[in-house]
């Protein structure tokens, strides 16, 4: 669990509302940003945090890379790397021990982030590092391993890689915290793509395979981050669907369900986003 309890004192400003005149009246019954933006391939992808608690940097950087295709109308294709934000933002939190979603998003705004695909694809400036694991499931790619250190920061890109260090940033124009009403976040969600969110963890979640996830047994085991994509209604429970980072054999093929409407969890509570800068 990657979100560090204080990450709520450091959430950046709310944005102003979207609730203007008879837009709401078009929020939809159901919504999925990989039917409405087919052209961004990474809205259908499910990276995985690996044994480290980075969690808040994955929600970041997943939502960060569907909105440069979004907002480019499909002609920039980017996977910002979670490396980069895990190793090099020092006033993020705790690199692998922790950290804050808000902060994430204006470190993008201020010091900008390279380019950087999964663990040993060599894609990007700088691809992950720490390997992939499988997370409270069996497979191939066996248990996670809690307690590894963070990667070291490095300011250049890995041997073979084309473009200078600094020119591979991509930055984000501003960031923002979205407030906890759900018109609020469905708006959002429609009109600039997925953002990154946080919910307590307990002990009954991690067995999740499909269904809208409520809590009902266990005790809390903390924080963690995601990436909200949308919303629909499944036989009469509204929920929120949402992306993890534990890759595609957890869960529903990576993604959960969880009720919508109650702030259930905290789901509602800690919304963050920004719209990258042209």
């Amino acid at each position: 669990m990657g979100v560090h309890p204080d990450a709520e004192l450091y959430l950046p400003p709310p944005r102003e509302s979207h609730l203007l005149g008879d837009q709401v009246k078009d929020i939809p019954e159901n919504f999925d940003p990989r039917v409405t933006w087919p052209n961004c391939p990474t809205l259908h992808e499910i990276r995985d945090q690996g044994g480290c608690g980075s969690c808040w940097a994955f929600g970041a950087v997943t939502a960060m890379s569907d909105r440069i295709c979004i907002h480019s109308n499909a002609s920039r294709h980017v996977h910002v790397s979670s490396e980069n934000l895990l190793s090099c933002c020092y006033s993020c939190g705790f690199g692998c021990n922790g950290g804050f979603p808000g902060a994430a998003w204006s470190f993008w705004e201020r010091k900008g982030l390279v380019s950087g695909g999964l663990y040993g694809t060599h894609q990007g400036c700088q691809p992950y590092e720490i390997e992939p694991c499988e997370h409270h499931v069996d497979g191939a790619r066996g248990p996670c391993k809690e307690g590894g250190g963070t990667p070291k920061c490095h300011r250049s890109c890995e041997d073979g890689y084309k473009v200078p260090y600094k020119k591979d940033k991509t930055y984000g124009q501003k960031s923002y915290s979205v407030k906890r009403n759900v018109k609020e976040i469905q708006m959002e969600l429609m009109t600039n793509g997925p953002t990154e969110a946080a919910f307590t963890v307990f002990e009954d979640f991690p067995n999740y395979k499909s269904g809208v996830y409520q809590h009902v047994a266990g005790k809390p085991l903390g924080g963690h981050a995601i990436r909200l994509l949308g919303w629909g209604v499944e036989k009469g429970t509204p929920y929120w669907l949402v992306a993890n980072s534990w890759n595609y054999d957890w869960g529903d093929q990576g993604t959960f369900k969880i009720l919508r409407g109650e702030d259930h969890c905290g789901i509602e509570s800690g919304v963050v986003a920004g719209i990258p800068r042209k």
